[in-house]
């Protein structure tokens, strides 16, 4: 095993794993919520990606955007549905609608695009950088500066802007915040919107990684919440440093055990953690957006 190669493929996936988890980290600490249909968001981005490429022959960097405003969309499409039951954190009922939007993504998904996986082959993925033995494409480059960015944009808005302030109070406490005048309904949909552009960018990004599936994801939504609870809920910074453990443990796991087993594992390490420190990764993470 080349322990070099094996570190850079870590490198990569954590950066995947935390750009498709952004999204629901957001949520997660504005919203206190879990949308179980991420995993199938995330499916619907990349084939909107993999069909705008493939064509409709728009190029690669304009189908990015196309997914987001498509990810977007169902996003506020779902929150609006909801909406009664965000407010009053009704908690099992948006589990179950989550539930079920999955479901029809994953079944409208199989109708439009067909059940046979697809591959989305960009210019950055078919060119490789070289250092010696190791290597790496330029779209898993490109993924690791497109997370970075992203992570420290959101940072910069959360803790800078009026938006960020907004954000932090219907974090906080969404009642005291609406009666301070605060349009919640907006935020939440504001949210919502972010996270299915998020996941749609993330899906667009990683794509040209995998085959494109319409059951890949319930994959992609197990390990996006082993990342969100292992950086702690709501915390930004927290899901970035765990969604790069968490890449480096799959690929080191993978190559010195199976990888037929790295989610058990994953899944053990996270148990493990919250024994130890139940606020994940980055302390007094329950505290809302940071």
């Amino acid at each position: 095993m080349n322990l070099s190669q094996q570190l850079i493929n870590g490198l990569v996936l954590g950066h995947a794993y935390a750009l498709v988890a952004i999204g629901w980290t957001l949520l997660l600490g504005v919203a206190r919520l879990v949308n179980f249909g991420h995993g199938q968001m995330y499916m619907l981005g990349a084939f909107v990606t993999w069909w705008a490429v493939t064509k409709a022959g728009v190029p690669y960097a304009l189908a990015l955007p196309i997914a987001m405003c498509v990810g977007a969309l169902f996003g506020v499409i779902m929150q609006r549905v909801m909406l009664k039951a965000t407010l009053e954190q009704n908690l099992v009922s948006i589990m179950i609608m989550t539930l079920g939007f999955g479901y029809v993504f994953s079944g409208g998904a199989a109708l439009v695009f067909g059940s046979t996986g697809e591959i989305l082959d960009t210019a950055l993925s078919r060119q490789e950088i070289t250092m010696g033995d190791l290597w790496m494409t330029w779209q898993d480059a490109a993924i690791i500066v497109a997370a970075i960015l992203v992570f420290i944009s959101l940072k910069w808005v959360l803790d800078g802007t009026r938006v960020g302030r907004l954000v932090r109070m219907v974090a906080e406490d969404p009642k005291l915040a609406m009666l301070a005048g605060v349009n919640v309904r907006r935020v939440y949909y504001g949210v919502f919107a972010f996270e299915g552009a998020a996941v749609a960018f993330a899906a667009g990004m990683v794509a040209p990684r995998t085959p494109i599936l319409t059951s890949m994801g319930f994959d992609e939504v197990i390990m996006t919440f082993v990342v969100v609870v292992l950086g702690g809920i709501g915390s930004v910074t927290g899901s970035y440093f765990a969604g790069i453990a968490l890449g480096l443990f799959t690929a080191l796991f993978g190559a010195l055990v199976s990888p037929a087993y790295t989610t058990a594992a994953a899944f053990l390490v996270l148990i493990a953690l919250l024994v130890l420190r139940p606020g994940g990764l980055s302390a007094g993470s329950a505290g809302g957006v940071h």
